[in-house]
């Protein structure tokens, strides 16, 4: 037992500034992730603020089967789905396409610019990136409206219109993020050896071949990883940009299952049931996640676990 503890020592002596590294987000996780997990018995609970965690009246099911029953469950379930799994669709394989060409430039300049221009969006805030799509398309003064205008045809409010608002939150999302997205692929693909394609080389397989033999069978686990990971986050659309962006003319394509839990909570004083929703939603993305690794591990053999 002292052995052990000693060993112990010695791991954290010798990885201490690691350890260091790692400590706010262990603190992260364990203050906003962990310490309110048991928060979800409100969603059982006719919950009273000022009577705390256990004072409330036990409910059982009543708030998911009112959130069930609800005209908003199908639209809210639809919107927050469509929203997660179209940037995931047309999105996924922007990066790979991206870090292959990045990889494939040989002035040094040049593809320095190309990653700094394309990392720059991921960095920029999201209240401004929502105010740069509001102001970019405003039906008097905008870029877009001004371009339509000068073609011909009438302007669009697209921030009015339901039909717009899916394919401006996936458009803008895959815009923000496939540039620092691919980081990784660009990792993965440096990190092949060499003498694959030096004997693809003497094979005599032209670039596509290479790209198609050589370079995607390589970085398969890293794609494969990632793909499970952002299916892990399909329910999960960013609370932030919704609520920025839409209104009351758009909830039909806009509300998804964060921004109802923020009206039903904070604005409605209803915590029962948003909290009930919240859990909902958390077990769907569990259910995603390990049917996703389940499906995967059957047809490739690989796995997150």
């Amino acid at each position: 037992m002292k052995s052990k503890f000693s060993n112990l020592l010695m791991l954290i002596k010798r990885d201490k500034y690691l350890l260091l590294m790692f400590l706010p987000i262990f603190l992260y996780y364990f203050v906003f992730m962990y310490l309110p997990m048991p928060g979800i018995l409100i969603a059982f609970q006719d919950f009273i603020p000022g009577k705390g965690l256990f004072g409330g009246e036990w409910v059982g099911l009543k708030w998911f089967v009112q959130f069930a029953e609800s005209r908003y469950f199908w639209r809210l379930l639809r919107n927050t789905f469509l929203l997660a799994f179209y940037p995931l669709l047309f999105g996924f394989s922007i990066p790979i396409l991206f870090a292959i060409c990045v990889v494939e430039i040989k002035n040094r300049t040049f593809k320095r610019f190309a990653q700094t221009i394309t990392y720059l969006p991921h960095f920029i805030s999201t209240v401004v990136i929502a105010g740069m799509i509001i102001n970019f398309l405003s039906p008097t003064d905008g870029i877009v409206n001004t371009l339509i205008a000068k073609l011909g045809m009438e302007k669009i409010n697209f921030m009015m219109e339901p039909g717009w608002f899916r394919t401006i939150f996936t458009s803008s999302d895959i815009w923000q993020s496939f540039g620092f997205s691919s980081i990784i692929y660009i990792a993965a693909i440096m990190s092949i050896d060499p003498e694959i394609y030096d004997s693809g080389k003497i094979d005599g397989v032209n670039k596509f071949q290479e790209l198609w033999h050589l370079t995607l069978p390589s970085i398969k686990p890293t794609i494969v990883i990632l793909l499970l990971l952002s299916l892990g986050g399909v329910m999960n659309v960013g609370f932030e940009k919704v609520y920025l962006l839409y209104n009351g003319a758009t909830y039909e394509t806009a509300d998804v299952l964060s921004t109802y839990v923020y009206r039903m909570g904070i604005e409605g004083q209803n915590f029962g049931i948003a909290t009930a929703i919240g859990l909902f939603n958390s077990l769907i993305t569990f259910l995603l996640v390990f049917s996703a690794n389940w499906l995967t591990r059957r047809a490739t053999n690989m796995s997150l676990w």
